[in-house]
């Protein structure tokens, strides 16, 4: 899916490492939300709550998801998912533009 139909976007951008990663969260009619945004190169971790699944839509990366002490390439357009109330570990080598789906 290139677009995304019928949306909200909340206006204010969230901002982390110093400004490193931002994103920007997108709502659906049934309750549901994305976040669209964009990773400098740099190494960081991120918390999660939900499941997650991180669309890479370009750009190039290592994750090392939990439980794992393995570094997995990936290559935008390509995508992982991450379990709910985890954390993992990215080393992005290129910027990177990312879309991240919620799953409850």
């Amino acid at each position: 899916m290139s677009q995304f139909n019928n949306v909200t976007v909340d206006k204010k951008a969230s901002v982390y490492f110093d400004g490193n990663v931002t994103s920007r969260t997108v709502r659906f009619e049934d309750g549901s939300h994305k976040t669209l945004g964009i990773m400098l190169p740099g190494d960081y971790t991120f918390g999660t709550g939900d499941k997650e699944i991180m669309e890479i839509m370009s750009g190039e990366l290592e994750v090392q998801l939990p439980g794992s002490d393995a570094w997995t390439k990936i290559t935008g357009p390509q995508s992982f998912d991450v379990p709910a109330n985890s954390s993992f570990n990215v080393k992005a080598k290129t910027i990177i533009d990312y879309c991240c789906s919620y799953l409850k």
